[in-house]
This record gives structure tokens, C-alpha cells and sequence, in this order.
């Protein structure tokens, strides 16, 4: 593991600071995990549901996408939804795990440069992320985000551990 748990008694700058140390932490967790799997489980689903764990990491790295950049700061994207289709998760046969890996990493510095370019309590701007709904401030997509990792990497764990990869932190 290369990025630490953020530990509730180091001190942090910010709060920005915090929700960004644990974004960095769980990301290194989905990496860790997936670089952990036999490379034949990468395309395997071992659930119900049909994902694998290779689009896991490409779906969190638009989830992101779409919550900063689309929605708080309101940029006018197309393809938020590259990560699916047709109602699933998708990821193409030639995109491979370093290469969804890389861009994982290009979106986490992205995340970075607009935590740290706005205040918490900042409102995002309206557009169609919000579908006519009042947007919310940049605290609440960030907490938003976290649940979303943290619920998914505990998903991973499961699969990583039916898989025979690694498991818990």
C-alpha cells in the first residue's frame, strides 16, 4: 500500500485536505486490488450484477469526472457516460488496466486542482447534471464521492477475496 489510511489524529491543513487524503487513499486501494487480481480475473465477474473489476476503475474515474466537472464546475462534456453500454459498465477489449490506471491518476489530479480551487461550501453551477435541481456545494459532492469509493472498494474486497487477490486494507 502506497498512500496511508488518513489517520483521524494527523493533522490537516483543511478539510479540503481530508476529504483529498481519503479520495487519494481509496483510489490506491482500487489500484492495489486490481494489480493484486490474476490478470484473468480483471475481465471476470464473479457477481450477479455482471462487473468486473477492470470496469470498476474506468466507472469510478468517470463517477469523478462527472460529479467535478461536469456537475460542480459545469463544463460542457460529452461522452459523461463513456464509462457504459447499454445499461452496463463497459470497458473496450484493447483498454488495459495501466492505461485505465493512468487515467484514474489524470482524473485524481484533476480532482485535486478543483478541490483546491474552491471553497467547500461553494455552490457548483447549474447545468444538466442536475437535472433542474438546485446544485450542491462542493463539501456535498465531495462526500457524495467518498461514499461512492468507499462502498465500491468494499465490493472489490469481496470479489478480490472470491478471486483469490488481496483483501482488506
Amino acid at each position: 500500500m502506497s498512500v496511508p489510511f488518513p489517520e483521524p489524529t494527523e493533522p490537516a491543513a483543511s478539510r479540503a485536505e481530508v476529504f483529498l487524503r481519503y479520495l487519494d487513499f481509496f483510489r490506491d486501494r482500487v489500484v492495489s486490488k486490481l494489480r493484486g487480481l490474476p490478470p484473468t480475473e480483471l475481465r471476470t465477474s464473479r457477481l450477479m450484477s455482471g462487473w468486473t473489476p477492470i470496469e470498476l476503475i474506468k466507472h469510478l474515474q468517470y463517477v469523478e469526472m462527472r460529479w467535478l466537472e461536469w456537475g460542480f464546475e459545469g463544463q460542457d462534456r460529452t461522452g459523461v457516460w463513456g464509462d457504459r453500454r447499454d445499461g452496463r459498465w463497459f470497458v473496450a477489449p484493447d483498454e488495459t488496466l495501466d492505461s485505465l490506471v493512468d487515467a484514474l491518476q489524470a482524473q485524481a489530479a484533476r480532482t485535486r486542482e478543483i478541490v483546491t480551487g474552491h471553497d467547500l461550501e461553494e455552490t457548483g453551477q447549474p447545468g444538466d447534471r442536475w437535472d433542474g435541481e438546485k446544485p450542491p456545494t462542493l463539501e456535498r459532492v465531495l462526500f457524495h464521492l467518498l461514499q461512492e469509493y468507499a462502498r465500491h472498494v468494499g465490493q472489490l474486497d469481496i470479489v478480490s477475496e472470491i478471486a483469490g487477490g488481496p483483501v482488506g486494507e
